[in-house]
């Protein structure tokens, strides 16, 4: 443990420098803001408290903004240390590949974290200043940090892996952003081609389930708009999520973080120095 947590200094002192604190947190503060102040309108009309429709709006923000900025924290974690020629020299340490990927897991996480703490605090603190009755809201944006935090750790994981696969930071960066489009834009708008397309069938009923926990946005989605009910009601694919346990989002949400470090290491061992 002592290894992985002097890994994850470094890294957390690396990323400090490069200014991805400042970054991080500053995008999802601004963005948590606007999105706190706009989310007034709709209150008067359906009759949920201002923080659940702050909530789920927060919820389509991170699913955009969250594998982003994973990504781009990640893509060149393996890639950078290969292209500055610090890699054999890293892999010389008693250290073992799995240990440096977790140690740069933990620091990566911790500034995501942080940002996501500071973003949803700031818009739920602007939601109870204007109105003290929306407290009721606070259990879904309790669930919609730590899945937001899940949700970040996959897309970082994911991001070492094609890091590894590509070797060089352009490559890398290509890679990410490849990723983050097919995951969190393309794939939803397959996905409503087969519902238009089916009209209500068997694809859409059976498959359409399945598909949503394939994905690790997707799967964000519908648990913060499953868990509760003026969210779904809140959201635009409530009817879907109704459709599926919340605990099959749950499982889908942990499993995926631990599938995309161990594709990472497995990546990693490939490269020799």
């Amino acid at each position: 443990m002592s290894r992985i947590f002097a890994t994850a200094a470094t890294e957390f002192r690396i990323a400090f420098r490069n200014r991805w604190v400042t970054i991080a947190t500053g995008m999802m503060v601004l963005f948590a803001l606007v999105l706190a102040a706009a989310g007034a309108a709709p209150t008067g009309d359906v009759g949920i408290d201002r923080l659940s429709v702050t909530v789920a709006s927060l919820t389509s923000l991170a699913v955009y903004l969250v594998p982003l900025l994973a990504l781009l924290m990640s893509f060149d974690a393996v890639a950078g240390e290969v292209e500055r020629g610090t890699l054999p020299l890293l892999l010389t340490y008693p250290v073992s590949r799995f240990e440096i990927l977790l140690g740069k897991l933990i620091a990566h996480l911790a500034i995501l974290s942080l940002a996501v703490s500071l973003g949803y605090g700031a818009a739920a603190l602007v939601s109870l200043w204007s109105d003290p009755g929306t407290a009721s809201g606070i259990a879904s944006l309790f669930r919609l940090t730590w899945s937001s935090v899940l949700l970040g750790a996959t897309f970082l994981g994911t991001g070492y892996c094609l890091s590894s696969l590509a070797r060089r930071p352009s490559g890398a960066a290509g890679f990410a952003i490849a990723l983050w489009l097919v995951a969190v834009v393309l794939y939803d708008l397959a996905l409503l081609a087969l519902i238009v397309s089916d009209g209500g069938g068997e694809l859409t009923t059976k498959a359409l389930p399945v598909a949503l926990l394939a994905n690790p946005a997707d799967a964000f989605r519908v648990f913060n708009l499953s868990a509760a009910a003026a969210v779904a009601a809140a959201g635009g694919i409530g009817s879907a999520a109704n459709a599926i346990p919340l605990w099959q989002s749950a499982a889908s949400l942990a499993l995926w973080p631990v599938l995309a470090i161990l594709a990472a290491t497995a990546a990693f061992r490939r490269i020799t120095p």
